[in-house]
């Protein structure tokens, strides 16, 4: 009976296809401007639309998952799949790619989006205007920048991703929200003007921003012009790396990540993650093995700036404090961490490092989510946003009673037999099992990811100076992301409180619960994940199959055909 419903969704995908693609885009545009339609009066109902929108949108990419990766879907195994949205072949006309890469970001992206919405429901969605349609313009342009095939839309979903963002991050408002959002409105309008100027000079030079034409073309740049290829190659990545959260252009990530309130937060560790997979993307289809004279352009520089933001993300968490820079710094170790692995250039350890990005954004999007209910605790509910209503039905919030016996603690309080509230405990073993996702320790997929990629480095034949720095810098941060936040742990959970646990609502356990489980079911299901990850990785290594599929990709009949062929050379 399984399979035979799993024929019929196969069936129904490759009906769909390739219009699916587009799916994951106007989604969110089409519910965003339904929101901004009923006006702010109308907060429940937005709320019950964001998650029914954000459901749906995991239900697409998980299709679309599914889809690239069946063999019998007409485009051989991990079929790849194109939208034309003008009807205009490519590289005249704008190309949505749906390849392993893009559908599993896509997928990525569904699930943080889903967990993060459904926590804004319980109160934080109240504290400014707006909230809810900027969340769906920010899932809109991560999708997008995900499943474009040229530079100048990657240019234009990084905008609508970029502007939703400032919105967001000053949602609550506050002294702090707008200090950090000035710094981060800065160096993203940087990177944005380094970003057109690097696509003009790459289209004076090639004559083209559509991807799979530029990885062809850029072996044919003649000689005399490779210089200044190379330079507008070096000013794009210059904004690549800003929004990657790479050393010394992430000064801004800890305050605006840490400032922001935990929803957006949550949403936010999937922006660095969108700079490492454009890095990735234009790295391996522009200076792959047959770009010649150009063949592994910048890989120096990639592995060394890898290198200095894992460093520097390391000594950012023994040097933090609070609970809110530790995980922001989370996030710029595991940034350093996959362009590291990326400069590498070695297909074992990029299925490593994206099974690593999987497991590393769902632990830090379930972190930040998780310190927001651990803060109320620790400072007896004084953080709760003052548009909060207490009238609302509590979740864990019953407190045991401790058993009478002779072993006191310094306060003459039953010692032995005391129990633990369910809430607490509930954070405390949220909180453990974040510590041992992002210090990958076994059995959970941190410790899988990076085993997977020292893995692939020790199957070269040879092992370079930089591949030993890696390894080490490898080891020695998960050594202190444990001792940094334990620290912390011990810090916030064996101390005396200054009251009892505030009310924990089932709409903020639940997101936080879901992301723990979709992390146990990737160390459950690790051998299937991780040969997803090994073909993907082969695809990046070999491009050919993105190319092919992005031109053989057809017009649809129509009135407009003929036009389009009068054009054409």
């Amino acid at each position: 009976m399984s399979n035979e419903i799993l024929a019929l969704l196969d069936r129904l995908l490759d009906a769909t296809m390739p219009h699916l693609v587009a799916a994951p885009i106007l989604l969110p545009l089409l519910t965003a401007a339904l929101m901004l339609l009923m006006g702010e009066q109308r907060r429940r109902a937005k709320s019950a639309l964001t998650v029914i929108s954000g459901l749906f949108g995991l239900l697409v990419a998980l299709a679309l998952l599914r889809w690239v990766n069946t063999p019998d879907t007409g485009g051989g195994p991990g079929s790849i799949g194109v939208y034309l949205p003008g009807n205009w072949a490519a590289p005249f006309g704008i190309v949505l790619v749906a390849d392993r890469l893009s559908s599993m970001m896509v997928a990525l992206t569904g699930v943080v989006a889903f967990a993060a919405s459904i926590y804004s429901t319980s109160r934080w969605d109240r504290a400014g205007v707006h909230f809810h349609p900027l969340l769906q313009l920010q899932l809109m342009g991560l999708n997008g920048a995900f499943l474009t095939g040229d530079l100048f839309n990657l240019f234009v979903f990084f905008e609508v991703m970029l502007a939703a963002s400032y919105g967001l991050l000053l949602h609550g408002s506050g002294a702090l929200r707008v200090r950090a959002g000035l710094h981060y409105i800065a160096i993203n309008l940087a990177a944005s003007s380094l970003f057109l100027i690097g696509a003009a000079m790459l289209y004076g030079v090639t004559g083209t921003l559509n991807l799979a034409d530029l990885s062809q073309r850029i072996s044919e740049v003649a000689s005399a012009d490779r210089g200044l290829l190379h330079a507008g190659v070096a000013i794009l990545a210059a904004a690549f790396f800003a929004k990657a959260g790479a050393w010394p252009l992430n000064f801004w990530l800890v305050p605006g990540y840490s400032a922001a309130v935990s929803p957006v937060s949550a949403v936010f560790a999937l922006l660095t993650k969108l700079g490492v997979y454009v890095v990735l993307r234009t790295w391996t289809l522009f200076f792959g093995p047959d770009a010649g004279a150009s063949a592994l352009y910048g890989q120096p520089v990639i592995i060394g700036l890898g290198l200095a933001t894992l460093t520097v993300g390391s000594l950012g968490l023994l040097g933090s404090q609070r609970l809110s820079h530790l995980a922001s710094f989370a996030v710029v170790v595991s940034a350093g961490t996959l362009l590291a692995a990326v400069g590498l250039a070695q297909e074992g350890v990029w299925a490593g490092a994206l099974y690593y990005l999987l497991g590393s954004t769902l632990a830090a999007s379930a972190l930040f989510l998780l310190i927001d209910m651990i803060e109320r605790w620790r400072n007896a509910g004084h953080s709760i946003a003052p548009h909060e209503s207490a009238a609302t039905t509590p979740f864990l919030t019953e407190d045991l009673q401790a058993l009478d016996d002779v072993n006191l603690d310094d306060e003459a309080q039953a010692l032995y037999g005391r129990a633990i509230p369910a809430g607490v405990a509930f954070l405390g073993l949220a909180f453990v099992c974040c510590v041992l996702l992002l210090a990958g320790l076994p059995p959970l997929p941190g410790f899988i990811g990076k085993f997977a990629m020292l893995s692939g480095l020790l199957d070269a034949q040879q092992v370079s100076r930089w591949g030993w720095a890696f390894m080490g810098l490898l080891l020695v941060s998960g050594f202190m992301t444990l001792v940094a936040f334990s620290r912390s742990g011990i810090r916030h959970f064996w101390t005396h409180t200054q009251g009892s646990l505030p009310a924990l609502r089932a709409l903020e356990v639940l997101p936080v619960a879901g992301l723990l489980a979709a992390c146990i079911a990737l160390a459950v299901g690790a051998g299937p994940v991780l040969l997803h990850a090994q073909a993907t990785a082969a695809n990046l290594a070999d491009t050919r199959d993105y190319r092919a599929a992005v031109f053989a990709a057809t017009q649809k009949a129509g009135p407009t055909t003929a036009k389009q062929a009068e054009v054409r050379p």
